[in-house]
């Protein structure tokens, strides 16, 4: 174990040696400071810091030495030099900074709080992501956070953060998301984590609210059951998007694999500590987002969930990481595998009605395990609405955009390079009694479409010779940005 020593007086060394990770000794002359410290379990000698023959005596590897006085400072660092010469020394500079004075030259490290107020004040200046999130949170008193639909944990643990960084200019924050969190992960992760979330109904209207934040998509009635003309006052996201977002403030980033990423950045920049429940949410959306860190990561995901793991409850994420599977899922899977259409890498599958859009992604990821695939379409059907949900690690396709192209002027769609979704509104197609002659042509329009991408080809145009009058072919193109799966999962 590192053997350390502090040496000076004043509140400094009260405060560095009260909060030391691990045992440290102090040497003070202050008797009053001596006095203080042992009352609080620490081991104080009470010494002159530059006196060489007074630390002479202590075998030490790191020695600190906090002084206000650049006279005492430089005495102390000399005698700590003469006396154990091996030790690393760190100084601290004095409040009035004294990195230009012979001390620079005599410590191993010199802490100059002068450089360190300047260096943070021009990242605020460089950086004003967070001053301009204050300031648009300060003016609002009460503010609704939705989620996309089906909320995944990336989406629902960005959310619960910024609703814990609007607490903090006193807005009152309630996070909020349409539809289901049906996934069996998603719920453990809910439930574990005791999470508030209000599950709003189709049309309701956020009259209580005078604010509204998106979280993880980027706009209103895109992968959420806002109206599409809800002015929106922040947009916090990862995901790539064709289209300009408004809203007072704007974090488009999609250089990062999650956007709990981004509010681990705010929390840090704002120096608030990251509650347990929240560390854990925010750790859990990074992993899921990134696929465990194999999946469109950056530096920047590995820095936040090392900021995280100490505050994390490790236990608990496992247990999150670890529900049991139901039987629907299973029978997904068991179709998309007895079903499947293989087109050289590409395994298209059609798994007819479905009750639980997660299995959806579960069954694609799983697919993407066989040998020579290199993507995977995985689609099906609920209330007349297809859903389809895609993965890939094929060199060469982006299939965010591939997805999008065969997609977006069906519904909506979009994604990632490796990872994408869609929903398609079935319309009067849907409406078919003989429910048997719509498996038939669900299928076609899904694989044909995204087959006639991916080979550079204009999308098939959806079986309009059979149904006349059903006209998919244009419209306006409502693909998104943010993968319109299920879950992102």
């Amino acid at each position: 174990m590192v053997e350390r020593l502090i040496l000076g007086s004043g509140s400094l060394v009260s405060r560095v040696a009260s909060d030391a990770d691990g045992p440290v000794r102090v040497g003070t002359p202050d008797e009053t400071l001596a006095s203080t410290l042992r009352n609080s379990g620490i081991r104080v000698e009470e010494l002159d810091p530059t006196d060489a023959e007074s630390l002479s005596g202590h075998d030490v590897d790191l020695v600190f030495v906090l002084e206000d006085s650049e006279t005492a400072a430089l005495a102390a660092a000399r005698a700590v030099r003469t006396a154990l010469p091996d030790a690393y020394l760190v100084a601290y500079a004095g409040r009035n900074g004294l990195s230009d004075t012979p001390l620079s030259g005599i410590a191993d490290r010199l802490l100059d709080p002068g450089r360190a107020v300047a260096t943070e004040m021009l990242a605020s200046v460089s950086e004003p992501q967070l001053p301009r999130l204050w300031q648009v949170l300060r003016d609002i008193d009460r503010l609704a956070v939705v989620a996309h639909d089906n909320p995944d944990p990336d989406a629902i643990a960005s959310g619960v953060a910024l609703a814990r960084l609007a607490n903090e200019v006193d807005c009152e924050a309630e996070v909020c998301y349409f539809g289901n969190i049906s996934h069996q992960e998603n719920k453990a992760f809910v439930n574990l984590l005791d999470l508030s979330l209000r599950n709003l109904d189709p049309g309701v209207a956020l009259d209580s609210f005078d604010g509204v934040a998106l979280v993880d998509h980027a706009r209103a009635g895109v992968n959420d059951q806002l109206p599409a003309d809800t002015p929106v006052d922040i947009v916090i996201d990862h995901h790539p998007t064709r289209e300009s977002v408004e809203a007072r403030f704007v974090d488009l980033r999609s250089d990062v694999g999650a956007t709990c990423t981004l509010l681990v950045e705010y929390l840090e920049r704002a120096r608030r500590d990251i509650e347990s429940d929240v560390a854990t949410a925010l750790l859990f959306g990074i992993h899921v987002d990134t696929d465990g860190f194999k999946r469109g990561v950056a530096a920047q995901d590995f820095e936040a969930a090392a900021t995280l793991v100490e505050s994390a409850d490790l236990e608990r994420l496992t247990r999150i990481e670890s529900p049991s599977i139901d039987w629907g899922t299973f029978d997904v899977l068991a179709r998309a595998i007895t079903d499947r259409r293989v087109e050289g890498d590409i395994v298209l599958s059609f798994v007819g009605d479905i009750e639980n859009r997660d299995a959806l992604p579960q069954a694609a990821d799983r697919l993407l395990d066989a040998d020579d695939i290199g993507t995977t379409v995985v689609y099906g059907i609920i209330d007349g609405t297809v859903y389809v949900s895609a993965r890939s690690r094929a060199d060469g396709l982006h299939l965010g955009e591939t997805v999008r192209d065969a997609f977006g002027r069906m519904g909506s769609a979009g994604g990632h390079v490796d990872m994408a979704g869609a929903q398609i509104d079935l319309g009067l197609v849907g409406d078919l009694e003989d429910a048997g002659s719509l498996a038939p042509l669900v299928d076609s329009l899904v694989a044909d479409r995204f087959l006639d991408v991916v080979d550079g080809e204009p999308p098939h145009p959806p079986f309009q010779s059979t149904l006349e009058g059903v006209d998919w072919t244009g419209g306006p193109d409502r693909s998104t940005g943010e993968d319109s799966g299920p879950d992102n999962r």
